[in-house]
This record gives C-alpha cells, sequence and structure tokens, in this order.
C-alpha cells in the first residue's frame, strides 16, 4: 500500500539553536488534506571508532531524558555550512575524542524519528585510529570511554541511545 501526497504549505512556527518546528500540510491521493507539526533538525553523524582492541565511546549529561552519564558514541550535528557528513564524522572525532582514523566507511544513514522529525544520522565506522588535535566545544561535558572490543556486548547492553545502539549492532554483526 503507497500513498502519494503533496506538500500544500508550510510554515516556521518556532526557531531555536538545534532545530526549528514547521507546520505542513499535505494532500493525499484521495485529496484529504492533513497537518503535521515537523521539528526541523540539521542532520548528525555517529562514529563508531575502534582500533581493534578498544571501542571508543563517550558519556555525557542528557539533561532531556535526565541522564547524567549517557553512553554514547562520538556524534555530532550537521552545523557547519557547507560541510558533508564525513567531513563532520572526522572533525566530530577529534573534538569529542582526540582522534583520527585512516580509514572511513559509511555504515548506514537513517531517520532518527520520522513521525515528527526530519533528522537524518549517517553512521560511520572508523578504523586505524591515531592520537589528533582539535577544539572541543567549551559546554559540553564529555568523559572520553575507552571500552575492550571483546567486550561489545556488554556496551551494547548498556546503551540506552539509538545511534549509538544502530551502530554498535551493526558492528557486533560484522564480527
Amino acid at each position: 500500500m503507497s500513498s502519494r501526497f503533496d506538500k500544500v504549505d508550510s510554515e516556521t512556527v518556532w526557531q531555536g539553536q538545534i532545530g526549528s518546528v514547521r507546520v505542513e500540510r499535505f494532500r493525499h491521493e484521495d485529496s484529504e488534506v492533513v497537518m503535521r507539526e515537523v521539528v526541523a533538525h540539521p542532520g548528525a553523524v555517529a562514529i563508531v571508532a575502534h582500533d581493534g582492541e578498544d571501542l571508543w565511546l563517550v558519556r555525557q549529561p542528557r539533561e532531556a531524558v535526565g541522564v547524567p552519564d549517557l553512553l554514547e558514541l562520538p556524534a555530532g550535528k550537521l552545523d557547519e555550512p557547507g560541510e558533508d557528513p564525513l567531513e563532520t564524522a572526522k572533525r566530530e572525532l577529534a573534538e569529542e575524542i582526540g582522534k583520527a582514523a585512516q580509514r572511513w566507511e559509511h555504515l548506514t544513514t537513517y531517520y532518527a524519528s520520522p513521525g515528527f522529525s526530519d533528522e537524518q544520522v549517517h553512521v560511520y565506522l572508523a578504523t586505524e585510529l591515531s592520537d589528533a588535535d582539535a577544539d572541543s566545544v567549551e559546554d559540553e561535558r564529555i568523559e572520553i570511554v575507552k571500552w575492550p572490543l571483546v567486550e561489545l556486548n556488554a556496551a551494547i547492553d548498556e546503551c540506552r541511545d539509538a545511534k549509538s545502539l544502530i551502530g554498535l549492532l551493526w558492528l557486533a554483526a560484522r564480527s
């Protein structure tokens, strides 16, 4: 069952630092017009980074869900004009955990929550790691976590973050 639709109109009703909210109307094939509130987001990247022995993760406070130390993949928002997702991933890996990677592989791109948001997350595998210098963002409170790769299943069990679970499960499926 495939249904086609056309956007009838769109109005931005709120603009913030990390996104905006639009009220949009769509006309479906049967002429019904539906209204949707859409949280617009520039998109993000997540990086599964490992050196063959250890997986590099981060813990950071996620106030929106009340968790002071959520275990996650290094990640970041596509917030630099003209920067493609791979370049953002390289920058974020350096900023968040002080690493660069010789090899990069795109694993998947998915919609974070397509029922109400247009955010896409690009997940990359980064290997052959080396140390890198980068300026970190001042208001980020990130703890770098070096997790033994042989304990990947324990990281999956502890993780509650969708982008991180997707990346870690991709890695587990390849092992």
